[in-house]
């Protein structure tokens, strides 16, 4: 018997929010070959559900996904517009 994994996460990145769900949600989108189940929504904050059967695909897509909430993050900070 295989069992479901799953992981939520929220994000508050207060006025760089809506920026950095554009960011990421544009890569969720354009991979339909990905291996786990994700959802993104955004309201006040970011929401991120992800699904798997195999552990190791739901763990490296949580990775990614924190990674490149980081990096986003981390690129409207550097330009200070």
């Amino acid at each position: 018997m295989i069992s479901s994994f799953s992981a939520k996460i929220t994000v508050d990145a207060k006025e760089k929010t809506k920026a950095i769900f554009d960011s990421i949600n544009t890569d969720n989108e354009f991979y339909p070959e990905n291996p786990t189940k994700t959802n993104m929504s955004l309201n006040d904050k970011i929401t991120i559900s992800i699904e798997s059967d195999h552990i190791p695909h739901l763990r490296a897509n949580l990775n990614s996904t924190l990674r490149l909430i980081q990096a986003s993050y981390d690129s409207i900070e550097s330009v200070k517009i």
